[in-house]
């Protein structure tokens, strides 16, 4: 339960986000998003139609096409995003008249980042705005055509429509601002804590893998290789540290096997022990293997 009231507050968080970045900085500057947002923007443009009232009637058939198509739980998810999205942008109308930014080219790079902020914080637990990410859930679910790609191909049909209605420069900054949204909303889905995978191959892994426990303080797993030319079985080692341990994981290889072959990655989110996790099993092993050195020290002073 507890859980459910956290994503759901999420959710909300992430809506009042975008909301506030649609109303304070593309409406006043005549800008649109993408998706079902950016044809009520388009309407609300010409005619004064509310944008998040536009939006909720244009996701009725979507989302009764989602109910037959998604199944029961996917659209109850998607009515409570949807609803809660389209009130959120409705109420929030009044931040409109501020304009905290006049310059076209600010408000979407600004707009979009923030857009993307939210529209992360809601797709990062789960969650659903309705709009083209219903259309495009169908498409992968009966054409097995990817979403993203979806979502490009209709934004591009609407960005060509407001470019005939509204000219050619909003339009490309529109582009510019749904651009910036999409990097960010990734980023925030993926995560900002990113780590470094290491993979290193070495004749004396047990000895490289003794010290970066000891040293540096991280789990280390070994894998099983084998060389394609000599056929020789080798232990590989894996382990995940954080940007500022690099540095000390390369000295160690250096040191003990200057032929070492290593390899860095990224990783965008790690979970488990020693990162979203207590890490006291590690942290107790490195205090007992250090009490031993210490005393087989003594032993044999």
């Amino acid at each position: 339960m507890q859980g459910k009231v956290l994503r759901y507050g999420l959710i909300l968080f992430g809506c009042l986000i975008s909301s506030a970045a649609i109303n304070l900085f593309l409406v006043p500057n005549n800008l649109l998003s993408g998706g079902i947002s950016g044809i009520a923007i388009s309407c609300y443009y010409l005619f004064g139609l509310p944008i998040g009232t536009q939006m909720l009637i244009y996701n009725l058939p979507l989302l009764f096409a989602a109910y037959k198509t998604m199944g029961k739980a996917y659209t109850i998810d998607v009515i409570f995003g949807t609803v809660l999205f389209s009130l959120c942008i409705d109420g929030m109308q009044f931040l409109e008249a501020y304009n905290v930014v006049d310059d076209p080219m600010l408000a979407a790079i600004y707009g979009g980042v923030f857009t993307g902020i939210g529209y992360g914080i809601i797709f990062r637990v789960n969650g659903n705005s309705g709009g083209l990410d219903i259309v495009a859930a169908i498409a992968k679910k009966y054409y097995s055509l990817n979403m993203g790609g979806v979502i490009f191909a209709f934004n591009c049909v609407i960005m060509v429509i407001a470019a005939m209605l509204f000219g050619i420069k909003p339009a490309m900054f529109t582009l510019i601002s749904m651009f910036v949204s999409s990097l960010v909303t990734d980023k925030v889905v993926a995560g900002f804590n990113n780590k470094k995978t290491i993979i290193l191959v070495s004749d004396k892994t047990v000895d490289i893998a003794d010290e970066i426990i000891k040293e540096v303080g991280r789990g280390v797993t070994f894998l099983k290789g084998e060389g394609a030319f000599t056929h020789q079985e080798k232990k590989v080692i894996f382990v995940v540290v954080n940007l500022t341990q690099i540095a000390k994981i390369k000295i160690i290889a250096n040191l003990i096997d200057p032929m070492a072959f290593m390899i860095v990655l990224s990783a965008n989110e790690v979970m488990g022990r020693g990162f979203t996790l207590p890490r006291d099993k590690i942290d107790k092993m490195i205090k007992d293997r250090k009490e031993k050195e210490h005393l087989a020290a003594f032993i044999k002073k």
